[in-house]
Order: C-alpha cells, then structure tokens, then sequence
C-alpha cells in the first residue's frame, strides 16, 4: 500500500489525522503485509499506539501493546512536577500501566531509583521493557519491598478516575481495547484515589511527595482525601495540557 491508498482507508475509517496516521504506520512497518495488517487493525479501531507498538511520552519511546493503557500527553505534567520535586532516592509509579511515568522519571531523576507497581499482568510485562527499575505485579503497595517504608521520595500513581457512569462516554477505541482497571474509578471516580492516599503515609519520606492526576471537579474531594492522610495539599493545573495534579507532601 502506498501513502495515499493508506490515507484514504484511515479517512474512510474516521481517522481525523489520516495523513499523519499513514506516515508513521509506514515507517515502522517493516513489510507491504505488515503495513496492511497495520492500516487495518488502526481501521477496525485499535488505538494507534497499540497498533505502532509504542507511544511518545516525554520525549522517550514507550512500548504498549494490545489491551494495555495507552500513556496520555496530558500525564506528561505530572511527571514535569515530580521530576521539580524529586531528590535522589526512590521513586515509586503506582498503576503503572506500561511504565511511562517510571520511566520518565528514572530518564529526568539523577541517581533515581525506581520501582512500579500494576494489577495487570500486561501492563506489568509492557512495564518491564520500558522501565529501568523494579517493576512488580501487584495491588497497590501491596508488592512493594518493606525497605521502602518510609522511604519514598517521589510517589506518582495515575489513577484510573473515571467515573463507572462515565465509561460509556468514554472514545470507543478506549472502551473497547484498554482494560476497565486502568479506566474505572468507582461511583464518584476516586475510589482508588482514596486508597493511594490513605496508605502514602506509611511510604513516604519526611518531605516526600505523592502526586496523582485527577480531573479539574474532583479536586475538592481528591484534595479532602489527601488532607484527611495528614498530608499538606496544592494542585497544579495546565491549560496547555489540560491537566490537573493533586500533590501532597509529608
């Protein structure tokens, strides 16, 4: 298949940036059938960076693969304030899905150590190629080495925080190829939210900070469950991103 002949089957499929979609399927297929496959499975509706193989975050190329959650831009403002934040010591990703945060943070950190943490047996094997760290299966802290109690400088959890009512609104190709752990948040969105806050304390450092994305109207219940921990509370927000980070520090 040559450029137009992709363009036009991903602009028949509803693909809003077709051109640029055809350019980078043809670069990283490696034969006339592999790019066919390719255009193909973009066309029956996998998320690109599924079908690639990969996603950009942070500058650093990200390997993602079918049915794991694709790592947002808008996460990149987490990771932009945790790295403002970060000491040398250890930095923990919570949720990791396939270990962007972790691994941006291990690539801006000096002398960082990292260890990440997800439920999903895929996302934890997609962790493990990506970050340059401990990466470990498990719910929440619960794998996570005792030595580290007390320890942790820089803790970042992307927690899934929509709400299950608001899944159904949620882009099809989110529903349909990402797990519902990384999506669903609970009643309210801030199920698992509440969780990480509440066990932060018996991981943190004096000083150190936790740091979850969340969205703009939950911050007033986010920031509750933050401050009910002990932990002192900001927010940060970015209108280029559309991203808002709840941060705690202890």
């Amino acid at each position: 298949m040559d450029e137009p002949l992709v363009v036009a089957r991903l602009r028949t499929a509803g693909c809003v940036f077709a051109e640029d979609e055809a350019r980078l399927l043809i670069a990283t297929a490696r034969t006339a059938d592999e790019l066919s496959a390719m255009v193909e499975r973009r066309a029956a509706g996998l998320p690109l960076e599924q079908v690639l193989g990969w996603a950009e975050f942070c500058g650093l190329r990200i390997a993602v693969d079918p049915g794991v959650f694709v790592p947002r831009r808008r996460t990149e403002f987490l990771v932009q304030r945790a790295a403002g934040l970060a000491r040398p010591g250890s930095i923990v990703d919570l949720c990791c899905g396939a270990g962007a945060i972790g691994a941006a943070l291990a690539a801006a950190v000096d002398r960082a150590e990292v260890h990440a943490v997800d439920i999903d047996p895929a996302a934890v094997a997609c962790a493990r190629r990506n970050v340059p760290g401990h990466v470990y299966q498990g719910d929440l802290y619960q794998p996570l080495p005792a030595r580290l109690r007390r320890q942790v400088r820089i803790l970042a959890a992307n927690v899934p925080y929509v709400p299950t009512g608001e899944i159904g609104f949620l882009p099809p190709e989110a529903r349909a190829h990402e797990p519902l752990v990384a999506l669903d948040g609970g009643l309210d969105g801030l199920d698992v939210l509440r969780r990480v806050a509440a066990g932060a304390p018996d991981w943190l450092a004096p000083g150190g900070h936790l740091l979850i994305e969340t969205s703009e109207r939950q911050v007033p219940v986010a920031a509750a469950a933050f401050t009910a921990s002990g932990l002192a509370v900001q927010v940060a927000t970015s209108d280029d991103l559309n991203a808002t980070v709840v941060i705690g520090t202890r």
